[in-house]
C-alpha cells in the first residue's frame, strides 16, 4: 500500500466532494421524498386529475345502479376455495381434544400453584412458631443457668454427700479411633 502525505488525502476529498456534490443515498442521511400513491380510476368520472367545481359537477351513478362484472371462477378453484375455507370433523376433534388438554393442565397447574402457597403459609407460620418456642426456651434455661450457684454444689457435694476428688489409681485412660462417644458394654477391671 503506498503511503500518502495529508495534501494528497485534501486533494482527493476535494475532488470527490466536487464530484458527489450533486449525488445522495436515498435514506441514508436524507428523507425519503414522500411519494404519492397511484390513483384509481372510478367509473364515471373522466378526468380524475382535475377537481370538477359545482356548477360543471355531473350527477354520477351510484354504485347499486352500476352492474359490477364478478370474476368468473373455474370450478377447480372454486372447489380448491371450498377445501380451504371448509374443516373437516377430524380437524375440529382435534382442535377439541386439544383445547381439554389445555384447559386440564390450566387447572392443575392453577390447582398446584393454590397448594403450593397454601403449603408456604403453612411452613411460614410454623417457622414463626419454632422461632417463638427457642426463644422461650432460651429464656427459660438463662434463667435456670442464672439461678444455679455451682460454688454452693461443690460444697453440698463435698460436705453432706462426702463426694471426695479422684485419686490417681482410680483415674483409667484410653485411647479412641476418633469417635467422640463411648459405650460402656462391661465393667471395667480393676488396675494394679
Amino acid at each position: 500500500m503506498a503511503r500518502t502525505t495529508r495534501s494528497e488525502t485534501a486533494r482527493r476529498s476535494r475532488t470527490s466532494a466536487r464530484t458527489n456534490r450533486g449525488m445522495y443515498v436515498d435514506g441514508n442521511t436524507v428523507r425519503r421524498l414522500a411519494e404519492v400513491p397511484e390513483r384509481k380510476r372510478q367509473p364515471g368520472r373522466q378526468n380524475p386529475g382535475r377537481q370538477q367545481t359545482n356548477r360543471n359537477r355531473r350527477v354520477q351513478a351510484s354504485p347499486a345502479q352500476v352492474p359490477r362484472q364478478k370474476h368468473q371462477l373455474s370450478k377447480e378453484a372454486q372447489k380448491n376455495r371450498q377445501k380451504a375455507t371448509a374443516m373437516n370433523w377430524g380437524f375440529v376433534a382435534f382442535l377439541a381434544v386439544v383445547c381439554v388438554a389445555i384447559l386440564f393442565c390450566s387447572v392443575k397447574y392453577l390447582r398446584y400453584k393454590s397448594e403450593i402457597t397454601a403449603k408456604m403459609s403453612t411452613v411460614a407460620s410454623l417457622e414463626e412458631e419454632l422461632a417463638d418456642l427457642k426463644e422461650d426456651n432460651d429464656a427459660y434455661y438463662s434463667q435456670v443457668t442464672s439461678n444455679v450457684d455451682l460454688n454452693k454444689i461443690k460444697q453440698t457435694a463435698l460436705g453432706r454427700l462426702g463426694m471426695k476428688y479422684p485419686s490417681d489409681d482410680q483415674t483409667v485412660t484410653y485411647s479412641t479411633s476418633g469417635n467422640s462417644c463411648v459405650r460402656q458394654y462391661q465393667d471395667i477391671p480393676d488396675s494394679k
